[in-house]
């Protein structure tokens, strides 16, 4: 190829790539590091006064009553993750081997798994927030038709954050199904058909076969879960506004950094150096734990 005809290739390329490249820059890596800076200075409304070192970081992890919210939303936060796990990806597992049987119609109900998936999270929260209201609702509505007392499901402390985890499994079920049934679909028919054949039933098949043989599915699900646990904003957000109503039993990291950095009706003005720390710290969290993840499961990948 001529050095004049590689040069206008390279110069091509270069202005296909330059308004993506620009892109990231301005909406993720200039956030990103101006999220670092902030965290090291102190403001006055929206004005930074100086450089304070790690003291914002003091007062979100140590200092009440910063300190208690954080711990307080960093257990939601698990809480959610771990609630995910049982509820959402282990229902997707059984839904996934379901689907792999290839049972009548089982091509349309793949579709209906996977519709909520592609709707907004907005519409979704609003949508069971109308659902799970306690007057007119229609999950308190089918309770009165079998007898059963109707209840605040957002309004008690007791019920709202899992029934957001709830409506969180129910969106994004579909999405972990796909990806278990599209590792089941890589063994081999022989493999099952052995293991039937030496009388092996359906939970045996699930618990001694299928699971170990799916391990890179499972690191994938297990890792996008704990990221969209950690970030969790829109739905806890809708359904139950910024303050983590009631009384902060639906608080997570996402609203409280919300609440921090840009105000709220509890939280008067706003602070960006604070809300900066806790951007960095659920950054650095998520990350090292999301590193320390993939290598745990590529092993057992390996070793299996």
């Amino acid at each position: 190829m001529p050095a004049r005809r590689r040069w206008r290739r390279s110069l091509w390329i270069a202005f296909l790539l330059t308004p993506g490249v620009l892109t990231m820059i301005v909406f993720v890596v200039w956030p990103m590091l101006s999220a670092f800076l902030y965290a090291f200075r102190s403001f006055q409304g929206l004005h930074a006064v100086g450089f304070i070192g790690f003291e914002n970081f003091r007062k979100v992890l140590f200092e009440p009553p910063f300190a208690g919210w954080t711990w307080r939303a960093f257990g939601h936060n698990v809480m959610v993750f771990a609630g995910l796990m049982v509820v959402q990806n282990g229902l997707a597992y059984l839904l996934a081997f379901a689907l792999l049987k290839a049972l009548p119609g089982h091509r349309i109900h793949r579709v209906i798994v996977f519709l909520p998936v592609v709707l907004s999270a907005i519409i979704v929260g609003f949508l069971w927030k109308l659902f799970l209201n306690p007057l007119f609702g229609l999950v308190n509505q089918a309770l009165l038709l079998v007898g059963l007392p109707p209840r605040a499901w957002l309004g008690d402390a007791a019920t709202a954050l899992p029934s957001i985890i709830a409506v969180n499994a129910w969106h994004w079920l579909g999405f972990a199904t796909l990806i278990f049934l599209a590792g089941m679909q890589r063994i081999a028919r022989e493999t099952l058909e052995a293991a039937r054949l030496d009388g092996a039933n359906d939970r045996v098949l699930l618990s001694r076969i299928v699971w170990p043989l799916v391990a890179p599915s499972v690191t994938i699900v297990v890792v996008l879960t704990f990221i969209g646990s950690f970030n969790w904003f829109e739905l806890p957000y809708v359904m139950a506004g910024s303050d983590g109503s009631p009384g902060g039993a639906t608080d997570v990291l996402g609203l409280y950094f919300y609440r921090t950095a840009f105000g709220g009706t509890s939280a008067g003005l706003q602070d960006f150096g604070r809300g900066s720390a806790l951007a960095v710290l659920m950054f650095l969290f998520l990350a090292a734990v999301s590193s320390l993840s993939l290598r745990v499961l590529r092993r057992r990948e390996i070793e299996i």
